[in-house]
């Protein structure tokens, strides 16, 4: 197959979970296709030479928009008045869509696969078969978002969350294929037929995140995008609840809070017991010095790739049961589950305190995370997906 790829962000530096999906999807459809990559890209500091020289093995053709600022405040203005979702106004422009429409000509792909709702508008009226990947349920990470806002916040995101909820039911039969990262996901999909939408997980590397042996450094780590709200949340909610906590009955337990470009309230989090790395060029590293993982996610959705990469490095892991539902983890057995302070701190205290049960719990995690998550067989359920649309095209 001729695949056409639509993403609303350069697949490279790996730091972003959409941007882990769309690179490792690239990597494995590629192996039997021929991709034809087409990427926006709204970040003027993006280093695009290293990005294509990451992707070119994998793409026969690759082609980087950038979106200009000025656009992107107009088209934020264009979807206000016309009550489309912001997420949607902010990465459409007229421009990038010519463009788009021209490489789609040029290049005549047998099928168009475009990840996420921001790239929708691009792809939905075009007569080729095509596929939406949701990924994640926007709407309802808006919602939840919505529930821990200020006052201040609160009519903004209702509004977005109205909108993008009306948005992912009104694309759903403008496409021939749907696809979301987990379960748990789909059934939150607006739609009637959403049961027609198709489970395609994340995988994990597990050759690259083994197990490695090193001094633990930390006590407890977290990683992730710390820009991204559902992070900056799960930070500020393990320093200032649950670690005090941790703190009364493990005086000298270090944090630390690793991924790039933490937001400002995350670099204020910083103290002698919680380090704020940044930015690291080996996020395993995090895991390997760290002796438990904890990701106290309390709003966003979809599959935490952080909560895959630990557990697959043999890192006993701790979590809520909002994250632990789309992984389908076995609590208490694979993976420990608690939603409050007290009762995620009373884990970790356990954790620490107790070495044969976390290993006990880091092996099964190990076990779990290889016989359930690979990009492999996921990308294999996709690509006979997309043959099959052709078949009956």
């Amino acid at each position: 197959m001729k695949i056409f790829v639509l993403l609303s962000r350069i697949p490279w530096p790996l730091e972003k979970g959409d941007k882990l999906r769309a690179f490792n999807q690239l990597k494995q459809l590629s192996k039997n296709n021929e991709i034809i990559l087409c990427t926006l890209n709204s970040d003027r500091k993006a280093n695009k030479k290293a990005a294509f020289a990451a992707l070119q093995t994998y793409c026969k053709s690759i082609s980087f928009i950038d979106l200009p600022g000025i656009g992107i405040l107009l088209n934020l203005v264009v979807a206000w008045l016309n009550g489309d979702p912001l997420q949607t106004g902010y990465f459409y422009n007229t421009r990038a869509a010519k463009k788009i429409g021209d490489l789609i000509d040029e290049h005549k792909p047998d099928i168009l696969y475009g990840q996420l709702l921001r790239v929708a508008k691009y792809v939905r009226k075009t007569d080729l078969p095509k596929v939406i990947d949701y990924q994640d349920v926007f709407s309802m990470g808006m919602k939840r978002r919505l529930e821990v806002s200020s006052w201040l916040m609160k009519p903004f995101l209702m509004m977005e969350y109205r909108r993008l909820q009306r948005y992912e039911a009104d694309l759903f039969d403008d496409f021939d294929l749907k696809t979301i990262i987990s379960e748990a996901d789909q059934v939150l999909i607006p739609h009637p037929k959403r049961d027609e939408i198709l489970i395609i997980p994340n995988g994990v590397d597990h050759e690259y995140f083994s197990p490695i042996l090193e001094e633990k450094k930390y006590e407890i780590v977290f990683t992730g995008n710390m820009a991204y709200p559902p992070n900056v949340n799960a930070a500020a909610f393990l320093v200032h609840e649950i670690m005090p906590l941790v703190w009364k009955k493990i005086p000298n337990a270090r944090l630390l809070l690793a991924g790039a470009t933490p937001d400002v309230s995350i670099r204020q989090l910083a103290s002698d017991r919680v380090i704020v790395s940044g930015w690291m060029d080996d996020i395993r590293q995090a895991y390997a010095h760290a002796s438990v993982f904890v990701a106290p996610m309390r709003i966003g959705t979809g599959l935490q790739n952080k909560l895959l990469e630990a557990m697959s490095m043999a890192v006993p892991c701790v979590t809520t049961s909002l994250a632990c539902k789309p992984l389908k983890a076995k609590e208490g057995v694979e993976i420990l589950v608690g939603d409050t302070a007290d009762q995620i701190a009373g884990l970790l205290i356990k954790l620490l305190n107790d070495s044969d049960f976390a290993n006990q719990i880091a092996t099964a995690g190990h076990t779990f995370v290889h016989r359930n998550f690979s990009w492999e067989k996921a990308n294999e359920k996709l690509e006979n997906a997309m043959k099959k649309i052709l078949k009956q095209d």
